[in-house]
């Protein structure tokens, strides 16, 4: 046997072992362009997909709205008025203030009486325990512009209290009273202010989550 047939077998190549070596390239390859385009790389096909992702998402419409309360908030009632102010975005961007409870009371009338505002109509009144604390929302419109806003008050769940919009919003009345039976929320300066659901002589609140009735058959 000569020599060049002597070494023919050491150089034949092994087809399988060479198919799994270039998959195996072929499989990091993908993996470091996946990595690579996750974390913001461009991608192979020209990075049209990454360079929508980096652009900034426009400012709301209802952004103006939202600073002009704000504004007059702070400069008719008082600089340090609200606890938040946000757009809400799960609400259509609703404009929400959250307004101190001591400061409630001038800032109802002003949101309702303000000439930019005329937040004239209350549409509903909700009450929720956060265990944390309590929340009383009031949701606005305005009947001639058809702006909306949501004001939260927070309280402490011990001596729970909220001034009463009533004397501003005469329908803020029964779900008022609703709030107070039910959470345990007590509106200083509503004019009936005793249960509406329950009776006189119930024990608790049935919607505060710590609320245990006295009977478990009820």
């Amino acid at each position: 046997m000569s020599e060049e047939e002597k070494k023919e077998p050491e150089a034949a190549v092994d087809p399988e072992r060479e198919a799994k070596l270039k998959a195996a390239a072929e499989a990091r390859a993908a993996r470091a362009a996946a990595k690579a385009q996750a974390e913001g790389g461009t991608s192979a096909g020209g990075g049209e997909g990454d360079s929508q992702a980096e652009v900034p998402k426009p400012p709301s419409i209802r952004l103006p709205e939202l600073e002009l309360l704000q504004a007059v908030v702070r400069r008719e009632v008082a600089d340090d008025a609200l606890d938040e102010a946000y757009l809400n975005e799960l609400n259509d961007d609703m404009p929400t203030l959250v307004i101190k409870s001591g400061h409630w009371q001038a800032a109802a009338l002003l949101l309702k009486e303000h000439d930019e505002l005329r937040f004239d109509y209350l549409r509903n009144v909700t009450g929720v325990d956060y265990e944390t604390h309590l929340e009383v929302v009031y949701h606005l419109l305005s009947l001639a512009s058809k702006r909306v806003v949501a004001v939260k008050i927070r309280t402490d769940r011990d001596g729970a209290s909220v001034p009463s919009a009533t004397p501003v919003w005469r329908s803020a009345e029964w779900n008022e009273r609703e709030i107070y039976d039910l959470l345990g929320i007590d509106f200083p300066g509503h004019p009936d202010m005793r249960r509406i659901m329950m009776p006189d002589d119930w024990v608790g609140h049935p919607l505060r989550k710590d609320y245990e009735p006295l009977d478990s058959e009820v």
